[in-house]
């Protein structure tokens, strides 16, 4: 039988009780999930699908990520809700090519990992799986093991195995109406040019389970908890002079402006530091930002596209100024100037959970 994978928090379940319900069946495990988005999000989902797949002992294989025919596929619905015709055309495109993939395996029959996911309707799986049997002559099998307490096991079983718990479906259209109705902001679409890894990431997902997966290569023990903390998203900076001449800068981790956008000078320098008279700003120069930290950076451009780590901006940020919870502006230029300056700065500071993970 072909199983289609959609993530592991429902295949592993999912796969667990169909190797007991039917332990003289092979199972194929079929990853092909085009609508997750952003790729970053669906490389994550399949590692955890691999480490799954491959503690329980099915073979894995992946399908094309060819979101821009899911794109095309979906258009003209990209407001409708959960559960609403976006999803069937969705469904219907996965179902597709996973029947494809069976009659070229030589399957006669597959089902999908999408029946065990409360957020999904069984009823638009099962129309969209018996419509492909009609076309295809694969059958579909709708397992149902969401009653008779299947949602409460699925959790344990998750919690147990310590899976990747996403906590939107994959599909952009999705994620953009899901964070609009929590009033959060949408970042797992920030992908930085310096490539540089942000708190709570998806990139940082990515790091942290690939390390536990070398952690279980090693039998070292592990436990991934929760923690809370403030995170950090910056959308814009821009420095000018008063002739609008355009100043190479970065802002440093937690830097924000109230109303985006400021005038003003340097009022005076003290120890490297330039105080600006408006909105509590700093600025220092690259050169000093070098000798404390002891970075080599040799231009502006070069620190904007390989930045520090920020765990090393946040120790700069501190030791300038000696305090844990200081959120002024802290910009780095080649030379504090003495003109008029406009500094807009566009970033926001909010509440936010991360994952960590802890060796025993």
């Amino acid at each position: 039988m072909l199983v289609h994978i959609c993530c592991s928090v429902d295949s592993h379940f999912f796969l667990e009780k169909l190797q007991h319900d039917y332990p003289q069946e092979k199972l194929t495990g079929f990853f092909y999930d085009p609508n997750i988005h952003p790729y970053s999000e669906y490389r994550l989902r399949l590692l955890d699908v691999k480490r799954s797949c491959k503690k329980l002992g099915i073979e894995l294989l992946e399908g094309e990520y060819d979101f821009l025919a899911w794109i095309e596929a979906v258009k003209g619905l990209e407001n409708e809700p959960e559960k609403g015709k976006r999803c069937e055309v969705c469904f219907d495109k996965r179902f597709e090519v996973s029947a494809k993939k069976a009659l070229e395996l030589g399957e006669k029959s597959m089902t999908t990992t999408l029946l065990v996911s409360p957020l999904k309707s069984q009823e638009q799986l099962k129309r969209s799986g018996d419509m492909f049997f009609q076309k295809h002559g694969v059958e579909f099998i709708a397992y149902d093991y969401r009653t008779n307490g299947g949602t409460q096991e699925q959790s344990r079983v998750t919690k147990e195995e310590q899976l990747y718990r996403q906590d939107y479906c994959g599909c952009i259209y999705g994620l953009t109406m899901q964070r609009e109705q929590q009033e959060r902001l949408m970042d797992e679409m920030f992908s930085p040019i310096s490539n540089k890894i942000l708190p709570a990431s998806i990139e940082e997902r990515i790091e942290m389970y690939s390390y536990r997966n070398e952690l279980e290569e090693k039998n070292i023990a592990y436990k991934i908890t929760r923690e809370k903390f403030l995170n950090y998203r910056q959308f814009n900076l821009k420095v000018t002079s008063g002739k609008e001449e355009v100043i190479p800068s970065y802002a440093l981790f937690y830097s924000t402006l109230p109303r985006k956008k400021t005038q003003g000078k340097v009022e005076f320098i003290n120890k490297n530091i330039g105080y600006f008279n408006r909105e509590e700003i700093k600025f220092v120069t690259l050169d000093f930002f070098n000798s404390t930290c002891n970075f080599n950076y040799e231009t502006l451009k070069e620190l904007i596209f390989n930045p520090p780590s920020f765990g090393e901006e946040l120790k700069f940020r501190t030791f300038l100024t000696s305090s844990n919870y200081d959120l002024s502006p802290i910009i780095i230029i080649d030379e504090i100037p003495q003109t008029k300056l406009t500094v807009e700065l566009d970033a926001k500071i909010y509440e936010d959970v991360r994952e960590k993970l802890i060796i025993l």
